[in-house]
């Protein structure tokens, strides 16, 4: 059976050369071995004109084009100095094309970094982007209002926390794009045609494999080596760019396309004995309904609400580079606003607006619009958590319990029993208020029961929802672990190295969020509903409530503008008002407020066709007719580059450094967590004090004089603020800021200048502890009268030298020997008979080298 993988972009190195007719953007693969051309008009003052060059070039055939180029642009013939062709700027992909009034601009990304890697398949983190106009100066039509249509965009810093990846679809789950790469061929096929189509499809399928890989041997009758590269289309939901690509995305080369999500990645590195595991968290932002946190609530016409994040966590055990032969495990959560008809009227200027219901939903119409896509996506069953308060003095949150736990049950009413979405409320808040009650002993009562995709809400979905998805992705991680065989149960434990590594992963990837959504990082963390935190933790939740509200307050609006131009979902027209003169983007962001919907879905069939008929496993992953359309199949060599992800990992072409590689730069728990110290048990389940631990709990020290000041600001710390103290319009999640050079050593020592002879003998007293941490004994003092006895006793050694070198010898294997003995008889000129597999892979050589 014929092997699957995915396809490498081509286009992962571009530079922009320019002339006064036209731009040429020049692109290639990470090793520079194929090389495509983009020729984008620049005559046109606002239409796009792009044509794709198909022909491939190598190296010197891109020099000579290019030299061609530079000579045909001159002025004069044999001008020097200023050349007709110039070097614009060096780009690693391309983000789309975008027009406000007047020409297009390219959009490029000029800076990545790399944030993880999975199973081979590098993902990178969008760190700078450049705007860049298309038509020349000469052509230009100037608009008065498009300075600052263009300021809103550059201001807004969109493509800030943006994963891409030149080989990996980032907006499907781990288990999606598994599912394509263990499908057999056969189903590749329409499953509803008939044999003679089945056949006719199949010819094609290799007849396009020998135009793209030209077979010298075939004549040999010798087998072809196949493999078939998959290309899925991207789950759009997810993808922030895809209006900026859809006037392209059918007229050049699939390679020039890189889709592009919106929201947060990271990764760390868990030793367990020395065997790393990975643990990624990656959170997709929905590009449907997207804003900011007051102006965009509840769910718009389509079923899609505000605030959707869909948070994946992924454990794997990195000794292993391979899909196929990898170990691999994932959790998927969703969070988003109350899927009813609600808002907040903002022109009050209070720190809680109070909630209305703008629309009476009887029949619970938005709500099976968006169910519908979570079973399209995930199946069953679906698991929602409200975390809204019950109980108020005067009704706020609780309106929205009111409206949602029937909408639910009327749309069970028409599900299977084996189907139901089942509906959990849980007021977190009161939870919190209480002395006797443990908030986190009860989230993770909850997760325990959990089986499915959970949905956690709360009103602004950041601060509750952020605690209550970590406490499930806790319980998750255990399981995944135990799946994994790295422990012996599937229990976690506070404290432990395991658990402080996933807890500063999910506190950085709420506070993106947080920012993002909300405009501040995060007011509620973990330690606060452990009741941990220090003192200090309380004036930081202060500051981070006010700039929330300031941000809501002053710059929600202009982010507001900026995501609905970057999106797409207003294009300027000298014929419409402009956005900054629109009284509400109501309109924008609900379609059937314009015109009249074509066909009504039925309220009692509210699900898709076909989704009923495979549950409990999601449709998007069903081989079907439907979902075998959005998968493109390429017949290429095994040894092709746009499959081989080893070389694309590994660049054994590059010379790099081993300590600037990503796995070294990376989060690492031995090395942040462990504690230094020998003796201690390096298994990172143990539970550990807080001063125990290499990385400290209020900051990145891990010296004597910081636990003396944990020790006394914990017998002096006032007790943990309660709800009613931080506003329930902190709902947002963010870590400290970190550096993007990573973290520093926990191994650096603190410089301090002496003053007194006190402080120097101080100083070498504790020189002399420092030593006897890592060595376990103090090397200022002389040996021990026994030890030295035991040294001089007769002999020492098993082995006539004393010496390290004065080994047994080493046991080679019988096949190595083999070789061994073959590469000498070659080396005399007796050459032995080639056998069938040193001819496969001559073949593939001359192959991959000269044709």
């Amino acid at each position: 059976m014929p092997q699957a993988a995915d396809l490498i972009s081509g286009m992962q190195k571009m530079v922009l050369y320019e002339t006064r007719a036209r731009y040429f953007l020049v692109g290639t693969n990470q090793a520079q071995t194929k090389h495509r051309v983009l020729k984008i008009d620049r005559t046109e003052p606002k239409d796009l004109v792009i044509i794709d060059d198909k022909h491939v070039y190598n190296q010197q055939e891109v020099r000579d084009l290019l030299g061609r180029l530079d000579l045909g642009n001159r002025t004069k013939i044999g001008q020097k100095g200023s050349s007709g062709l110039s070097r614009a700027v060096s780009a690693f992909g391309i983000v789309g094309f975008v027009r406000f009034l007047e020409g297009y601009y390219i959009v490029l990304i000029t800076k990545r970094r790399k944030m993880a890697d999975i199973g081979g398949h590098s993902i990178y983190k969008i760190e700078d982007t450049s705007m860049i106009y298309i038509p020349n100066d000469s052509v230009r039509v100037t608009h008065p209002d498009e300075a600052r249509y263009l300021r809103a965009v550059l201001l807004s810093n969109l493509t800030s926390c943006v994963p891409c990846s030149y080989s990996y679809d980032l907006s499907h789950s781990l288990q999606y794009n598994l599912t394509l790469l263990q499908r057999p061929y056969e189903l590749w096929s329409s499953p509803a045609s008939s044999a003679e189509e089945e056949e006719e499809q199949e010819e094609e399928v290799h007849k396009q494999s020998k135009q793209d890989s030209f077979d010298i041997f075939e004549e040999e009758g010798l087998p072809t080596q196949v493999v078939y590269g998959l290309q899925n289309e991207p789950y759009y939901k997810y993808v922030w760019n895809g209006k900026l690509l859809e006037r392209v995305k059918d007229t050049v080369h699939h390679d020039w396309l890189m889709y592009i999500i919106h929201g947060f990645c990271g990764q760390s590195k868990l030793l367990i004995y020395g065997r790393p595991v990975y643990m990624t968290l990656i959170a997709r932002r929905s590009s449907k309904f997207a804003g900011t946190r007051f102006l965009k609530r509840g769910a718009n016409c389509e079923g899609d609400v505000a605030n959707e994040v869909e948070t994946e966590q992924i454990v794997h055990d990195a000794s292993v580079m391979s899909f196929t032969a990898g170990s691999y495990s994932s959790y998927v959560q969703v969070r988003g606003s109350v899927p009813l008809y609600w808002s907040q009227d903002i022109s009050t200027m209070m720190p809680k607006p109070p909630i209305r219901l703008d629309q009476a939903d009887p029949y619970a119409h938005v709500a099976a619009l968006h169910f519908d896509q979570m079973l399209q996506r995930f199946g069953s069953p679906i698991i929602i958590l409200n975390l809204v308060k019950k109980r108020e003095k005067r009704k706020h949150e609780k309106i929205l319990s009111e409206e949602l736990y029937p909408a639910v049950t009327n749309l069970n009413q028409f599900l299977p029993p084996e189907n139901w979405i089942d509906y959990i409320a849980w007021d977190m808040a009161r939870y919190t208020k209480s002395k006797l009650c443990n908030v986190l002993d009860r989230l993770s009562m909850i997760a325990e029961n959990v089986t499915g995709v959970l949905r956690t809400n709360c009103v602004d979905c950041l601060d509750r929802t952020n605690t209550a998805q970590f406490m499930v992705g806790k319980c998750a991680l255990a399981y995944q672990l135990y799946a994994l065989g790295m422990i012996d149960k599937p229990k976690l434990q506070f404290d432990t190295d395991c658990v402080r590594l996933f807890e500063e992963l999910y506190e950085d990837h709420g506070d993106t969020l947080s920012l993002q959504y909300g405009g501040s990082q995060l007011v509620h963390r973990v330690k606060t509903y452990r009741k941990i935190a220090p003192w200090t933790q309380h004036s930081k939740d202060i500051m981070q409530t006010l700039s929330r509200y300031y941000s809501n307050a002053f710059s929600d609006a202009d982010r507001q503008d900026a995501i609905n131009l970057f999106l797409q979902v207003y294009q300027p027209s000298e014929s419409k008002p402009h956005l900054w003169e629109l009284p509400t983007d109501f309109y924008l962001h609900q379609r059937n407020s314009m015109a009249l919907p074509q066909d009504r879905r039925s309220y009692t069939l509210w699900w898709s066709k076909g989704i009923l008929s495979y549950l409990p496993v999601p449709y998007d992953e069903v081989p079907c007719e439907d979902t075998m359309k959005k998968v493109k199949v390429k017949r290429v060599n095994r040894f092709d580059e746009s499959i081989d992800i080893y070389t694309e990992f590994f660049k054994p072409y590059e010379l790099t450094s081993f300590d600037d590689t990503f796995c070294i730069a990376m989060t690492n728990s031995a090395r942040e967590f462990m504690p230094k110290t020998v003796g201690v048990d390096p298994s990172p389940f143990t539970v550990r004090k807080p001063e125990e631990t290499g990385k400290s709990v209020l900051g990145n020290k891990s010296n004597k004089e910081e636990t003396l000041l944990q020790r006394k600001t914990a017998a002096s710390a006032p007790p943990p603020p309660s709800e009613e103290a931080i506003s329930s319009s902190s709902e947002d999640d963010s870590e400290e800021d970190r550096d993007d050079d990573g973290s520093v050593s926990q191994r650096s020592t603190p410089i301090k200048l002496l003053t007194e002879s006190g402080d120097s003998n101080r100083t070498q007293e504790h020189q002399q502890q420092a030593v006897k941490e890592p060595y376990g004994l103090n090397l200022a003092e002389s040996p021990a009268a026994e030890d030295l006895h035991i040294y001089q006793r007769e002999p020492v050694s098993c082995f006539p030298g004393d010496s390290i070198y004065a080994v047994s010898l080493p046991q080679v294997d019988r096949d190595s020997r083999n070789e061994f003995e073959s590469n000498v008889m070659t080396g005399q000129g007796q050459v032995r008979v080639l056998c069938r597999e040193d001819m496969l892979m001559y073949r593939e050589y001359v192959k991959n080298r000269y044709m």
